[in-house]
């Protein structure tokens, strides 16, 4: 391309502060450098993640910085040493990379890998790949999507099916995977179990539909908002509780519907107090409870007799899955209509309405945002 290895102007939205909209800015990203690929970003989704750092997470240091993470493109140009990936490859940039060569990437027990950019950025570094207005500016997890153009280290970007559409897969680059990935790879949910389901955003629903795709017989959402049910029976579940329908603890309720608790729970609300009734929701000796929702504002509690009894109390990153081996995977799943992801998206939008974006999110009235940020 006639770009290559030239700085690119274009159209980002840059968060300047915490809990402030956002700016619509151009911004020069850089070429390459070794091993890194530079991507035109074509689809990107606001994710719950985003919006935990731009409100909740406010140290003043941390900004500025281009959000987002939830997204497709197509590879601009490539810097030195990369030979995995072409100009023109259809790719999804990836929070979560995987070296193939560190401690956890040779592991099958961990989808982990040391190589990962850092959850939180501290700083941009001197060098950074996005500047604007004479600032450097940090890239959220190591993608920053909210931009016409990102650049990547090439462990954390993931060639695709080219025949894939961008405004659709780019959702498998966070909370699809994630959710459905909680009860086919964290917990292993078996055929004819029992699974309860607590949050009914898109990484919630993703979770019923993976106890779907896991065989369970019953999958109980849980949610305060009695719409989202309609939305939870079209990935698979059986049953509905609104928590506010009941004068008792949820835990003792789902205790009562199930004849002691539930196989499988997924806390997938990013919220502590759910997170142990859902451990409390799980059926003493082999019950299995996952963290999935994401919050790092307060500290977890439980009574210790709750894991004394039996119950296991898991993690879940990224659904387990190793990033570059599963984003494909899940394309391909996605291609062969064995995952839905149209279902998802509620609104379709562009960059440019990115603060509305974040409002509906904000009201919960969204599942899935996708914003149309290039021509594809």
């Amino acid at each position: 391309m006639a770009t290559a290895g030239k700085v690119i102007k274009c159209k980002a939205a840059v968060a300047w502060e915490p809990n402030k909209p956002l700016v619509i800015e151009e911004i020069e990203v850089a070429p390459p450098k070794a091993n890194e690929v530079r991507i035109k970003i074509v689809a990107t989704a606001l994710c719950h993640s985003d919006l935990h750092y731009l409100v909740e997470f406010t140290p003043k240091e941390n900004f500025p910085i281009v959000l987002g993470h939830e997204a497709a493109g197509i590879v601009e140009s490539v810097g030195p040493g990369v030979t995995e990936f072409q100009i023109g490859d259809k790719v999804i940039p990836l929070f979560l990379s995987q070296c193939r060569e560190c401690r956890f990437c040779k592991s099958p027990k961990s989808n982990h890998c040391e190589n990962s950019a850092p959850p939180v950025p501290i700083k941009a570094e001197p060098d950074s790949r996005f500047t604007c207005k004479g600032k450097n500016l940090l890239q959220f997890v190591g993608t920053g999507t909210f931009s016409e153009y990102t650049v990547m280290n090439q462990i954390a970007v993931a060639k695709i099916d080219p025949a894939a559409p961008l405004d659709k897969v780019c959702l498998l680059s966070c909370g699809i995977c994630t959710g459905y990935g909680a009860a086919v790879n964290t917990a292993k949910v078996e055929p004819g179990s029992t699974c309860a389901v607590f949050g009914l955003g898109a990484v919630g629903l993703a979770a019923v539909m993976g106890c779907f795709a896991a065989g369970a017989k019953r999958i109980i959402a849980v949610d305060i908002n009695p719409e989202k049910f309609e939305k939870a029976k079209v990935f698979g579940a059986t049953d509905f509780i609104n928590p506010k329908d009941h004068d008792k603890p949820i835990h003792e309720v789902l205790i009562e519907m199930t004849d002691g608790g539930v196989d499988y729970s997924f806390e997938c609300a990013g919220n502590v107090g759910v997170m142990r009734s859902a451990l409390e929701s799980c059926v003493k000796g082999w019950g299995v409870s996952v963290i999935v929702g994401v919050t790092s504002m307060q500290d977890i509690a439980a009574r210790p007799i709750q894991l004394i009894a039996g119950r296991t109390w898991k993690g879940s990153l990224f659904g387990g899955f190793k990033s570059k081996d599963g984003v494909p995977q899940m394309v391909k799943a996605f291609m062969d209509k064995k995952v839905k992801l149209d279902e998802f998206i509620t609104h379709n939008m562009t960059l440019d309405q990115v603060n509305d974006a974040i409002e509906l999110m904000k009201q919960s009235k969204c599942i899935r945002t996708v914003m149309r940020v290039s021509p594809q």
